[in-house]
């Protein structure tokens, strides 16, 4: 299986670079892996096609202003970190740009001071550890100094806007440094009226790291190997899973990450509490034990969230998919718009 098999060509005009309005107003594809099938509709339609008595799965993470751009004290110089992970307490590691001028003890400020790091660890493969100096609580001088880490395809500099629309409406676990985009679509009336029409939702927690991002470079997509990145699912949630598949009842995971949650969580299908970390590369030839249908935006070519997709319908049909969608000006990636995979 070649990474040539995951690619395809998407004219740049094509990728969101705002949200719309409204979040539900946002074009669906429904897709129907029996019979190869595609329905054109919009999210706030999206009822009409879950099958009855649903259960959505969502991810409740939430994404921290890990953006950071600043000054080295010494020269002045520009330095952008985007946060990663937090190795140590306010050790993380980052990645920098530009790398090549950073040194261990190089030390870097934001917000005129506010915010201080020193250089600690050698940097190796773009990335590096920095150890965070500052008074106070550090989520809250985070929300000061920093900026919402918006995907590089998104053209222009992150604004207020992109505060509330890069967030689902029920993002409440702090930890990601990206959206998981599927989600950005609901609102809470759509998810009330869903409800109320037998559709019940069900919450975990993944927090969105760069692996979901991290480019593949191998041809055999079989020799990629994942980041890790955290999950929990705690007990209550767990037994909703597992008494909706007990019931017969349909598992609507609402992005790629819900489903790497889920077949992490339930390798013998049955969903039990989860905290740790998963990395679990999905790609055609998985044999999923959880999830029914898929709630998921359209994917950059050769990535990671392509490959499971692929896997979770069949690589032909996503490409007649992505097809179909250039065909009826399908808006893209983070902002763009959805399927719903049946």
């Amino acid at each position: 299986m070649n990474l040539t098999d995951f690619d395809y060509d998407l004219p740049p005009e094509r990728i969101a670079q705002v949200p719309l309005r409204n979040r539900d107003a946002s074009r669906l594809m429904i897709v129907e892996r029996s019979t190869r099938e595609f329905h054109h509709t919009h999210f706030s339609k999206i009822g009409d096609y879950l099958p009855d008595s649903s259960l959505l799965v969502l991810n409740d993470t939430k994404v921290i202003p890990a953006r950071l751009i600043g000054n080295k004290v010494e020269t002045g110089g520009k330095i952008e970190l985007l946060l990663i992970e937090e190795k140590e307490h306010d050790t993380w590691e980052v990645l920098a740009k530009p790398l090549r001028s950073l040194r261990v003890g190089t030390e870097i400020e934001f917000g005129n001071g506010t915010l201080k790091a020193e250089v600690v660890a050698k940097p190796e493969e773009g990335n590096c550890k920095v150890h965070f100096v500052y008074q106070g609580v550090f989520s809250e001088i985070l929300a000061e100094v920093g900026m919402m880490p918006l995907p590089p395809y998104i053209r222009r500099p992150p604004n207020h806007e992109d505060t509330l629309r890069y967030q689902s409406v029920y993002a409440s676990s702090e930890g990601a440094i990206a959206a998981p985009t599927a989600g950005l679509h609901f609102t809470n009336e759509l998810l009330s009226t869903l409800e109320d029409n037998g559709i019940d939702s069900a919450m975990l927690t993944l927090h969105v790291g760069i692996g979901t991002f991290q480019p593949v470079k191998v041809e055999n997509v079989k020799n990629h190997k994942m980041h890790a990145e955290y999950i929990h699912i705690t007990e209550t949630e767990a037994k909703k899973i597992s008494n909706a598949r007990d019931a017969d009842r349909r598992i609507v995971a609402v992005g790629t990450t819900v489903v790497r949650a889920l077949e992490t969580a339930g390798t013998d299908g049955t969903i039990k509490p989860f905290t740790g970390e998963s990395e679990l590369f999905i790609y055609p030839g998985f044999n999923f034990k959880v999830v029914d249908a898929l709630v998921t935006n359209f994917h950059l070519p050769k990535s990671t969230l392509l490959m499971l997709v692929s896997a979770f319908a069949d690589i032909q049909l996503i490409k007649d998919v992505y097809k179909e969608a250039l065909i009826h000006d399908y808006r893209f990636f983070s902002y763009g718009d959805a399927m719903l995979i049946l």
